[in-house]
């Protein structure tokens, strides 16, 4: 039997389309899935649709695909994440040896890779939680990859990974080595609470636009600032979709008002509060989508206006695009904020200028700003310090003012908009009210307050009730 220098696992839509990727750069593949109910023939399926890849072997029973590959073996499993991960790996641990590398590519939580790296290194194993961001197009042409775990098992499957990977401007993959144990999986998870703002932004653009404006116009807007500092993989594929018919009908005006999510984005918002980190956008496009579920209760609503209002009001469009990037800014600063959090809490020497510089091709979040973001971490990692950067949210401030005013005049809701000015005039701000909350919990609660009158971090206690 020929050996093949790398396995897959999963047959699915990203499975098939890495495995056309993985071939085509010149390496042998084994690919397994399993083959119970529907899925009784979705590998002869797949080989019989790849006859012109030669170097893809398929294998039904695991036994076999294991056999097949060269040693130390080299596993990416591409299944749903939570239980069909642990029981994948509770099927390969049997047939491995010490030292094989089990690669999850799946949406896992980052919780659930830590615990799998930590008790698969106690068996011998090692395991690889890496993020694949990119979609069906890119797993087949070239997606952003975010891998995790040991330096020493990220070199042997380095040569694979980098080739398949996208690449940058410079034709550098868009693949690094992330940090130790679940940091690939975590950088992953806030590249989609990340890209939950970004969708919403441009969700809320298109929601105070299309009173004014029909699709073909708004289309030619974005496709305007997709040459500018705004372009970015999210505004252009907005630009497509806007003015794609189905016959004589936009497509976009018969889609329901009701956003699905599979988790990434609520894990995002979670771990944000886990870690006391004000991740604001990415937790208010989260709640967007959660009040879109409930079209029948808005429809109900309301039909209980006597007046029905109307837009009136139309918006600056050179303000708007002022507004945006301003939006974007904030957005990024607080994704990369928590990354670092993170990293200082797990001990996850992430380089931020290279995570950035990986998820500029190849990725749904990729960007002119991304590519900027890359350049401005090289010389310090507070992308709010950074002069250009400031000077950009401090001049442009009036222009997300305007935007917010125009969504309340025409009664339209631009949350992810406000998230972003509320956080930025918050954290301009140098006397917040917190000073009266801290009273609050000294005053029922005994919880002490620190004093601005005193040098040292001593804590005080006010009996309240005998002043």
């Amino acid at each position: 039997m020929n050996v093949s220098a790398f396995g897959l696992i999963g047959l699915g839509v990203m499975g098939k389309s890495l495995s056309l990727n993985i071939a085509e750069k010149g390496f042998t593949l084994s690919v397994y899935n399993r083959t119970e109910g529907d899925e009784a023939h979705v590998v002869d399926d797949f080989i019989n649709d790849t006859e012109t890849f030669d170097s893809i072997s398929g294998f039904k029973n695991m036994e076999d695909f294991i056999r097949s590959l060269e040693s130390p073996r080299k596993i990416l499993i591409m299944v749903k994440s939570g239980p069909p991960v642990d029981a994948v790996i509770s099927q390969l641990k049997p047939l491995l040896d010490p030292g094989d590398i089990i690669i999850d590519g799946g949406n896992s939580y980052f919780k659930d890779t830590q615990e799998r790296y930590e008790a698969l290194k106690k068996e011998g194993f090692n395991f690889i939680g890496c993020g694949i961001s990119g979609g069906e197009e890119g797993a087949r042409t070239g997606p952003s990859l975010m891998p995790g775990g040991s330096a020493e098992a990220y070199s042997k499957v380095k040569t694979i990974l980098e080739a398949i990977a996208a690449k940058d401007a410079q034709q550098q993959p868009c693949c690094t080595h992330i940090g130790s144990g679940a940091a690939g999986h975590f950088v992953k998870m806030i590249h989609n609470g990340i890209e939950y703002a970004e969708m919403q932004l441009l969700a809320e653009l298109y929601a105070l636009l299309r009173p004014f404006y029909n699709n073909q116009a708004i289309s030619d807007l974005f496709s305007q600032w997709q040459q500018t500092r705004s372009g970015s993989f999210l505004l252009d594929i907005s630009s497509k979709i806007l003015i794609t018919k189905e016959g004589n009908t936009y497509i976009l005006d018969r889609i329901l008002d009701k956003a699905g999510n599979k988790g990434t984005g609520s894990w995002s918002s979670e771990t944000a509060l886990d870690l006391g980190q004000p991740s604001t956008m990415m937790t208010s496009a989260v709640f967007s989508r959660y009040i879109s579920a409930l079209k029948e209760k808005r429809v109900d609503l309301r039909k209980r206006f006597n007046n029905q209002t109307e837009s009136t009001q139309e918006p600056d469009l050179q303000s708007l695009e002022k507004a945006y990037y301003f939006a974007r800014l904030i957005n990024h600063y607080q994704g990369f904020e928590l990354i670092k959090e993170a990293a200082k809490l797990y001990g996850w020497n992430i380089n931020l200028a290279e995570l950035a510089r990986s998820w500029t091709r190849g990725c749904i979040i990729q960007s002119e700003l991304m590519s900027k973001i890359a350049i401005w971490f090289q010389s310090g990692d507070d992308l709010i310090k950074n002069d250009t950067v400031f000077e950009h949210l401090k001049s442009n401030e009036p222009a997300v003012l305007d935007l917010i005013q125009n969504g309340l005049a025409n009664r339209v809701p631009v949350d992810c908009f406000y998230q972003a000015y509320h956080f930025w005039i918050a954290i301009t701000t140098e006397n917040l009210s917190a000073n009266l909350i801290q009273a609050q919990r000294d005053y029922f609660g005994a919880h002490l307050y620190q004093r601005n009158d005193t040098q040292n971090s001593k804590f005080y206690h006010t009996n309240w009730l005998d002043s």
